[in-house]
């Protein structure tokens, strides 16, 4: 295994054998990359991620190989060189070749063939040596072989799987379909004026090669075929690899040839090709899901880890034209205080009401921060919050609500607020998220959030999988406030899940707040382990011990006393002290169990210990000037966010219904290999208009300039 992970990682053997060891041992990824450097070598979550991938393949594998030997031995067809073979098969394609043979059904047409007697003939075929093969054939029509022709076809049908079963065959049409295969579509003609058929109408007449093609294209050529609007095919060069087949098996210029270049030619149309173009559609699908999904994962670390406006008092809306705006005030814990619907709106139209009750509101509940849910009726919501006049200083944001009504039918919804509708739930929401995002987006599905590109249609499996990681990788970054958190945010903190997060949640209501870490062990359930993985991203703010309120490990709070003693000093009065913490030489407190890259972060983290790594939330403003499609003109400079990340490039709000594009060659002046490398969601950008196409309702910007 470990030669295995080496080789497709190119990481130092040493660092994966302790990494597989620790992984072994039930530790997490967030706290093998935190608190284990010395015995990894220093490896980030994201290298984890690729030993952690790299152990279930060939766990996989090894599980493969060992159910085709189970079979192989009950057939008894198990020679020690296929067992061999088996054994140093590194890949699932290269095994199930072996396999091939050996996997048969009784339908086939060659095994029909060989029950009716017809292998020895094949054999006597496939020597080469005879001139008059009909005269032999003869020998063999008896029974339901009722002609010499029927006996030749019997025998091309053997001959026909002997090809389609020889690896180096395979693998040379395979060669073919991996450098030249063209993917062509064409369109369904009685769909062709089917309205939702429109979107995909560039590739009503498409054709490109298959391994050039971007992973976004692919995927929405394949949805539009699932959804019956084209028809595809993959085309090679029949004749080169009907030449290639011919080069490798016929020897002979006789009538056994003949016999055989048919064979090929039944065997390439109806085993191989058809075999092997859905394995290279099923390896392009994987190609292109790797590459989706890595964009979604990129996209919602970013959202994730966006910037919270932490706790201070804010008042939801979630707006509204007929319904009316939905308000929430919440505390700066984000406990809902209040709530009630406005009408600023037509058909109601009640601004004046409307602006009074906002006013009263924010001065009773003492609110520092407003957010607007950036669906229908934001900008006018927006544009009335901004002529009210508040005794305090208000900042007002636009709040993505991309998933908020998900939340606000969920089961975690209806346990929050029992006694609320959903209108209520969303609008906590929508406020919920400005203070701080990560808290309020661990509670909805990854896949409802709205970013990325063809989310439901690549692996789901995979999918929810590779944002799992990502979930837990941001919580544990941040860290978690035990005393506040709800239980899906404790469900992801390291060696907790759901259990011990429910656990968690109620012991803390029975017996009150945590007041120190060690009192995390009086979980019932949650023992030295789940404590040994979770407990420094467990923050206790105003413990008594304030390494409580840190990412130190409790296992290294014995070397911070002896630090702080050795300087004279209570560990209180280390904590955040610069000029002392740069006296300390870390060499003297290494040992077998903790080494430099550990102390290193130690001090790090008492120099600022609990420090936020996000950034805090900046106020937005778009252009007021700007409300619908038609107000766009070419050349226009406009104030917009990122929303959406794409291999192609990315989407932008410019604070109307559609979003603008700036396509990849319009991100830079230079190659743009990573869109990700030039914009990060959620920020703040000015773009130029390009081109606006109201009929198609689409945008192309340029990225005219980064907001700092």
């Amino acid at each position: 295994m470990i030669k295995y992970i080496v080789q497709h990682t190119q990481l130092q053997e040493k660092s994966v054998r302790n990494t597989v060891e620790l992984l072994n041992e039930d530790c997490t990824i967030p706290f093998i990359s935190r608190y284990r450097k010395e015995a990894t070598g220093n490896l980030d979550e994201v290298q984890i991620g690729e030993i952690v991938k790299f152990k279930e393949q060939f766990e996989a594998l090894e599980k493969r190989k060992n159910a085709i030997l189970k079979a192989l031995e009950e057939q008894e067809v198990l020679t020690a060189e296929l067992r061999q073979k088996i054994a140093n098969c590194t890949n699932l394609t290269a095994l199930e070749d072996l396999y091939l043979p050996f996997k048969k059904s009784r339908k086939t047409k060659a095994e029909k063939a060989r029950q009716n007697g017809l292998e020895p003939l094949a054999k006597i075929i496939m020597s080469q040596n005879a001139n008059d093969v009909e005269s032999i054939a003869y020998k063999y029509v008896k029974g339901d072989v009722n002609s010499i022709d029927v006996a030749l076809e019997g025998a091309r049908h053997i001959i026909a799987e002997w090809v389609n079963e020889r690896t180096d065959i395979r693998n040379q049409i395979r060669y073919q379909l991996e450098r030249f295969a063209m993917l062509s579509t064409k369109v369904v003609k009685t769909k062709a004026d089917d309205e939702n058929a429109q979107k995909f109408r560039d590739y009503f007449d498409w054709e490109e090669n298959l391994s050039r093609m971007p992973s976004h294209r692919f995927l929405a050529i394949l949805r539009a075929e699932k959804e019956g609007f084209i028809r595809v095919k993959v085309l090679i060069d029949d004749t080169r690899a009907l030449d290639k087949i011919e080069q490798r098996m016929v020897r002979a210029q006789n009538a056994c040839a003949e016999q055989i270049e048919l064979a090929i030619n039944d065997a390439y149309k109806r085993l191989l090709l058809p075999s092997l173009v859905n394995e290279a559609l099923q390896i392009a699908k994987d190609k292109a899901d790797a590459s989706a999904i890595s964009v979604f994962a990129k996209n919602l670390k970013q959202l994730l880890l966006g910037s919270p406006l932490g706790e201070k008092r804010v008042m939801g809306i979630d707006p509204g034209f007929r319904t009316g705006c939905k308000v929430v005030c919440l505390d700066a814990q984000g406990r809902l205080k209040y709530n009630e619907t406005i009408y600023p709106h037509p058909p109601k139209s009640d601004s004046v009401g409307a602006m009074k009750k906002i006013s009263s509101l924010a001065d009773a509940y003492k609110i520092e921060a407003i957010a607007i849910g950036n669906g229908t009726a934001s900008r006018e919501t927006e544009a009335l919050i901004r002529k009210v006049h508040f005794k305090n200083d208000v900042q007002v944001f636009v709040v993505s609500e991309a998933g908020a009504s998900i939340y606000s039918a969920s089961k975690i919804a209806r346990e929050e607020f029992p006694n609320y509708d959903v209108t209520v739930r969303g609008s906590v929401s929508i406020g919920r998220r400005l203070q701080d995002p990560l808290a309020e987006l661990v509670k909805i599905d990854a896949k409802s959030i709205g970013i990325g590109q063809y989310q439901h249609d690549v692996d789901q499996l995979k999918l929810q999988k590779e944002l799992d990681v990502v979930v837990e990788n941001c919580v544990n970054a941040v860290g978690v406030n035990i005393n506040t958190a709800s239980k899906s945010l404790l469900s992801y903190v390291s060696g907790i899940g759901p259990k011990l997060a429910e656990n968690i949640f109620n012991y803390r209501n029975e017996n009150g707040a945590f007041t120190s870490r060690s009192a995390i062990k009086k979980v019932p359930r949650l023992g030295d382990k789940a404590f040994q993985q979770g407990a420094a991203f467990l923050r206790i703010k105003g413990a008594k011990n304030p390494l409580d309120d840190s990412a130190v490990h409790p296992e290294s709070y014995g070397v911070v006393t002896k630090m702080a003693k050795d300087l004279g000093k209570s560990v209180s009065e280390l904590i955040g002290n610069s000029e002392q913490l740069k006296k300390i030489d870390l060499k003297k407190y290494c040992n077998e169990t903790i080494g430099l890259l550990t102390l290193e972060d130690i001090i790090k983290e008492l120099e600022k210990p609990g420090l936020d790594i996000r950034e805090q939330a900046k106020v937005f403003t778009f252009n007021q000037n700007i409300k619908t499609i038609n107000d766009l003109r070419e050349g226009q400079l406009l104030p917009g966010i990122v929303n959406n990340i794409t291999n192609f490039g990315c989407f932008v709000d410019v604070g109307i219904k559609e979003s603008g594009l700036i396509h990849v060659s319009n991100l830079s002046d230079v190659f743009v290999k990573d869109v990700n490398e030039h914009v990060s969601l959620h920020q703040q950008i000015i773009v130029k208009v390009l081109e606006v196409d109201i009929p198609r309702k689409r945008i192309q910007l340029k990225l005219h300039q980064k907001k700092v």
